[in-house]
């Protein structure tokens, strides 16, 4: 019987090697294949872009307004005037709010009733050009319909689940929206265990055509809290963005974790400058190496966000070992 609680940290730490080893055998085979990156069947990606892939931000009662002055302070960008509204299947209110800043999309939620169960627990809403077709592929690929199709007041959802828990909310308007592009594409933040890692990296690959661009099974620990450890990572660019996923034993100090996005900053020192000036903590950090800088801060409604500027090294463009987080 294998008991993952077991592990001594240096099992864990080669099982995690082993595992980013195996997924980049997985990838060389079936792309020889021709099965885009993945063990599944080939699959046409429904993806529109990612600036609409939006990250979905609920706020404590009432800070609404103060969360989306303090991020466009810090970052810039614009947004939509709140609406008073019902965007789930179930009666509920919320205040809700576009913000369109040139490092990501936000879909803002200032609950005035409780939150029906299981909102909250899905990191984005992601556009599908066909919303029949987008459903359907998510299944096809792996993923559980966690909460069947719904009309809203624009358009349609869904909501499903990919291993490891994974939620994600895909949508379609009934006008088509239409953003600018994004300055710098925000990655997705995925912390899972090794055993779930490898069932979502490939269902993921399948559903939004992507490829694994970077893979590492040595990344410092020191950039997630823990210095003098190491852990894996696997970057995944799609027509959905950016996924980053964190394989890890768990033993995460707070917050890490908690942020389900990580965006690029030309400056972190001034970023951050401008986001306590603008109400917003620095939770933790900043944490430089030669590579990368980073940051975790806490926004007026308690938000919880990763922040990151690119080093230049003598290999152009690539940092954390090697992994570009350039768009």
């Amino acid at each position: 019987m294998f008991y993952p609680h077991r592990l001594s940290h240096r099992s864990v730490a080669t099982l995690l090697v082993a595992l980013v080893a195996f997924i980049a055998c997985v990838v060389v085979v079936s792309t020889t294949a021709g099965a885009r990156g993945s063990t599944k069947a080939a699959i046409d990606s429904e993806a529109v872009g990612p600036q609409y892939d939006t990250t979905h931000v609920y706020v404590s009662p009432g800070s609404a307004s103060a969360f989306v002055a303090s991020w466009e302070n810090t970052f810039g960008g614009t947004n939509t005037a709140p609406t008073l509204t019902d965007v789930t299947p179930t009666p509920s209110e919320t205040l809700s709010e576009l913000v369109l800043s040139p490092v990501g999309t936000l879909s803002v939620f200032d609950y005035q009733t409780g939150v029906p169960y299981p909102f909250g627990q899905e990191r984005s809403g992601d556009l599908v050009a066909s919303f029949p077709e987008g459903v359907a592929d998510a299944v096809r690929s792996g993923a559980s319909l966690i909460v069947s199709p719904w009309n809203d007041p624009i358009g349609k959802d869904a909501i499903v689940q990919f291993p490891g828990g994974v939620d994600m909310q895909l949508y379609w308007h009934t006008t088509p929206p239409s953003y600018a592009p994004l300055a710098t594409i925000p990655e997705s933040r995925v912390y899972l265990p090794p055993q779930a890692a490898y069932s979502f990296i490939r269902d993921y690959l399948a559903f939004s055509a992507g490829r694994i661009a970077y893979s590492n099974g040595h990344a410092d620990g020191a950039q997630i809290g823990l210095p003098g450890t190491t852990f894996s990572e696997v970057l995944i660019t799609s027509g959905f963005g950016n996924t980053l996923v964190l394989i890890t034993d768990g033993h995460l100090p707070y917050p890490f974790g908690r942020e389900t996005t990580g965006y690029a900053v030309a400056d972190l020192s001034s970023t951050l400058t401008k986001a306590q000036a603008s109400g917003a903590k620095v939770l933790w950090g900043p944490y430089y190496s030669s590579t990368v800088d980073s940051a975790l801060l806490q926004f007026p409604g308690g938000y919880i966000a990763e922040v990151h500027q690119s080093v230049p090294t003598a290999s152009a463009g690539q940092e954390r070992g090697g992994r570009s987080r350039t768009p």
